[in-house]
This record gives structure tokens, C-alpha cells and sequence, in this order.
């Protein structure tokens, strides 16, 4: 498979609010401006949202600010790993009242603001700010952004058949950031208890703005760690890209990004979560040992959610641009298989 990388600012969008072509491709840093969505009459199928995910090596911390036209989501959710406890608080509201988003990833602050939740990410020089309140849970994190580090930035288009012109037309598609292995540091209170974020916890981000069909299935995976020496940043994807001439794979290395031009394959079962995973191709052979798994499912009649979000360690190997197979041993993160209705 051949992906073009951009290397100049582009607009997601173009002057119809379509696709506009020459934002295909993937990026090493944002240049994609995604203030064409929402808007031009596609309301109900836009898509916009902020997760972040940070693991330290005593909790995990979840936010989400998101807002999906008719009705804005956000979650704060917490896993003790020594006791298996989970705290979790999801808010849906009608619309987007109580969301703000930035138009282009950089361009502002993220806020949610509910009577359960409140959220704030703020970017700030060298990082960005994570501060969260819900139900027995706060917390102020910074995610570092060490000079030179790299994120994945991938347009992925899904065309349709057009009746009436007998072609394929691309009327959804979705932008995503997936940056990983971001340094973090801060505190997190729990009840009348302080944590420490403290050296060793990662915090990874998953940016999201496009148009969506109604019906979706991915997987997603992430991991974060230092493997002899290096800091290495895992992430893949699959089933929502498949066909689509677009992937979401790469590896990077103390900062640099190697993206990886394969759909590869998943194998894993849906009877027992908790089995090893398996994603391999021509340049990679992972296994995924899972310890937790955050099941969650929602039915609000328009919206029907079924995730199953699995936290471990990975083993194996990914082959990055100059060839060599870099070891993923003893990573942590997650590999996840999601349903969605919306």
C-alpha cells in the first residue's frame, strides 16, 4: 500500500464542505484544518471529540469531550490496577451546548461542562494540561511534548456507491491524531486520597473530526514504554480502515514516527476477551497479554455503543522505515474492539 505524506497545511474540507482531495495522506505533526466540520448540511453525521488515556503505574485515567451533533458526550473514568476498581462517570447532554471544541487540533482549548463533569485541556508550551472533576475524582496532569516528538496524522476516506453517476463518492471520511508514549506527571485525587503521577506514566491522545456512516466497527491499539533504552510508542488500527487505501499503523521510536503502509491482521476471541491478542503482518508480529477489561455498553435509543477496551502488555515486534525490527517488549497499553450506532 502507498500513502502520500503531507508535508504542507491543508484544509480537510473543501469549499462544498466535501472531502477535499489533497487533505489524503498522512502527517508526521497536525496540518490538517478541520474547521469545515460541522457545517454544509451534514448535520447528525459529524464527529468531533478528544480522548485521552493516561496510564501511570498505579491507575489509568480516561477523559473524553465529545460532541456528535445531537448530543455531546463526556466520561471521566478511573482504574485502581492493584484493587481492579473502577470509578466511572458519563454524561450525555442534548446537542453541544455544554462542549467546546477547537475547530484544528492546536488552534484552542477543550472544555465539558456539566453539573457531573467538568473538563479542561489546555495546550500549553511543551505539553498540554488535563484537569478533570466528577464524582470522588479530580486531577490535574500535564502530557509532556518533548521537542521533535512525532504523532500520526491520517485522513481515511470511506466511499459509497453513487446511483446516479455510477461511481464511488466519498460523502464519509475521518481525520485522526493518534499520538502516543507523550511523557505525563501530575496528581489525581481519589476520595480524600492524593496520588502521584509520577516518571514512567504515559498518556496517549486520540483526536478525532469528520463525518461518520451510522454504523461502525474498529479496533484500536496503543502502548507506551522504554524498551532497551528507547521510548517506543505503538499504534495500530483496523476494520474501520480496511479498503479505505488508508491505515493507521506505525511505531515511534525516542520521538520519531515510522508509518507502516500494511493493513495487518487481528486475531483475537470475542468469547474470551482475555486470551492473547495476535496483529502481525509483513512488518509486525505483536501479541497482546490483557490483565483488565473496561466492557461498557449504552442504549439511547439513536445512539448504541458496545466497547470493549482491554489494558496489557505487549511483546513482538514492528519493523520501522529504515528496516530494522524494533522490540515492543514489555510495553503497556490497550487493544480494543468497539461497535458503534450513532
Amino acid at each position: 500500500m502507498i500513502e502520500r505524506e503531507i508535508t504542507e497545511p491543508v484544509s480537510l474540507t473543501d469549499a462544498a464542505g466535501g472531502l477535499n482531495p489533497a487533505a489524503l495522506g498522512w502527517t508526521r505533526t497536525p496540518m490538517h484544518d478541520t474547521s469545515g466540520i460541522p457545517g454544509h448540511g451534514h448535520w447528525g453525521r459529524n464527529k468531533r471529540w478528544e480522548y485521552w488515556c493516561v496510564m501511570t503505574p498505579t491507575h489509568i485515567v480516561a477523559l473524553t469531550i465529545s460532541c456528535i451533533d445531537y448530543v455531546s458526550l463526556h466520561s471521566v473514568w478511573v482504574l485502581d490496577r492493584t484493587t481492579g476498581a473502577e470509578i466511572d462517570s458519563t454524561v450525555l447532554s442534548p446537542g453541544g451546548r455544554s462542549t467546546m471544541l477547537p475547530a484544528s487540533l492546536g488552534d484552542g482549548s477543550a472544555r465539558a461542562r456539566t453539573g457531573k463533569v467538568t473538563l479542561d485541556i489546555d495546550e500549553l508550551e511543551g505539553g498540554t494540561r488535563l484537569r478533570g472533576t466528577a464524582p470522588r475524582v479530580s486531577f490535574d496532569i500535564t502530557a509532556a511534548r518533548p521537542s521533535g516528538h512525532e504523532s500520526l496524522g491520517v485522513v481515511v476516506p470511506w466511499r459509497r456507491a453513487d446511483r446516479a453517476h455510477g461511481f464511488k463518492s466519498t460523502a464519509r471520511f475521518q481525520y485522526t491524531v493518534k499520538d502516543v508514549a507523550r511523557p505525563a506527571h501530575g496528581v489525581l485525587a481519589i476520595d480524600d486520597s492524593t496520588i502521584e503521577v509520577p516518571e514512567g506514566s504515559w498518556a496517549v491522545l486520540d483526536h478525532g473530526r469528520g463525518r461518520w456512516p451510522y454504523r461502525v466497527w474498529w479496533n484500536w491499539a496503543a502502548g507506551s514504554g522504554v524498551v532497551d533504552g528507547r521510548v517506543i510508542g505503538l499504534q495500530l488500527g483496523s476494520k474501520w480502515t480496511d479498503g479505505s487505501g488508508a491505515t493507521e499503523n506505525a511505531v515511534v521510536v525516542d520521538g520519531r514516527l515510522s508509518k507502516i503502509s500494511e493493513e495487518l491482521s487481528w486475531d483475537y476471541d470475542p468469547s474470551d476477551w482475555m486470551r492473547p491478542w495476535r496483529v502481525h503482518g509483513e512488518r509486525a508480529d505483536l501479541v497482546f497479554t490483557p490483565w483488565h477489561n473496561k466492557h461498557s455498553q449504552t442504549n439511547a435509543i439513536v445512539i448504541s455503543t458496545r466497547t470493549d477496551q482491554l489494558f496489557g502488555t505487549w511483546s513482538g515486534w514492528v519493523q520501522d522505515s529504515t528496516g530494522a525490527r524494533v522490540s515492543v517488549d514489555g510495553i503497556e497499553g490497550w487493544a480494543e474492539d468497539v461497535l458503534n450506532r450513532w
